[in-house]
């Protein structure tokens, strides 16, 4: 595709603030443009309970046999905590990572080869790998933020880990007024909107498919960045679901190019 391939796009970009650049810059070297309404905003912890338990987990990372970052958020302040406490990373704990990016990010911030599945994204990617399937007895930390799926874990305690949390930063949803969002998104003129996980997806519904507003939403493309999250918007009345490979900025450009293909061959 050439440099103007996205020339009559206008994206929706609702992931966190400080995650929004890359899918920017590589949208608007398109020739494309993009509207920006974050709806999680990430934070560290800030409840001192929560805190002196990573402390204490962090502080006896040398005892699991593997650790797992969910995320690039993950990774980020997975990072932070970790290099309070230990200098160098400990010798023989195995990492992984669910995605390249967060993968990428843990060697740089760990100095750390990290393991990850050979496509997919997700959780169910991960659990598939071979090295997961024999892990009874194995002890392993899982980086993640507050709250989220637990399918990861309780998949890999049903055979046989011992797994604890670690959890490393919170989200906490960003409020907008519905009338002004959505007059936002219609003087602008939206084409796409995207989403980065099932819980954006979820705020995001709330705010376009109540009333008259989902006639107006519900048709828009909606780049979404696996089955399952796929499958929630279709559920929840999206009718042009747009699946990535994967919630990064180069699956949603694929998917944005493909589109914009489709549409000039119409």
């Amino acid at each position: 595709m050439n440099s103007s391939s996205l020339s009559n796009q206008i994206v929706l970009i609702t992931r966190p603030i400080d995650q929004q650049q890359g899918l920017r810059d590589a949208i608007e070297q398109r020739s494309g443009s993009v509207l920006s309404f974050p709806l999680i905003d990430i934070a560290p912890l800030e409840d001192n309970a929560e805190q002196e338990l990573v402390k204490s987990r962090v502080q006896s990372l040398d005892n699991y046999q593997l650790l797992i970052f969910i995320s690039t958020n993950a990774a980020k302040y997975g990072a932070q905590w970790i290099d309070k406490y230990w200098p160098q990373f400990p010798v023989g704990v195995q990492v992984m990572a669910i995605g390249p990016t967060t993968a990428i990010l843990v060697e740089e911030l760990l100095a750390s080869p990290s393991y990850l599945p050979d496509s997919g994204m997700s959780s169910e990617d991960l659990l598939s790998l071979e090295i997961l399937q024999q892990v009874e007895g194995m002890k392993i930390g899982i980086f993640r933020g507050k709250g989220g799926r637990e399918l990861l874990a309780e998949t890999l305690k049903n055979r046989g880990a011992l797994v604890d949390y670690l959890e490393v930063y919170q989200r906490q949803p960003i409020n907008y007024d519905e009338g002004e969002f959505c007059d936002s998104l219609r003087q602008t003129g939206v084409t796409s909107l995207t989403v980065s996980s099932g819980e954006s997806l979820q705020l995001l519904s709330k705010l376009l498919l109540s009333g008259d507003n989902k006639r107006d939403f519900s048709l828009l493309p909606l780049l979404v960045p696996s089955n399952r999250v796929a499958q929630q918007a279709n559920d929840l009345g999206f009718t042009n679901v747009i699946l990535c490979k994967g919630a990064d900025s180069q699956s949603m450009i694929e998917a944005l190019e493909s589109l914009e293909t489709k549409k000039v061959n119409q």
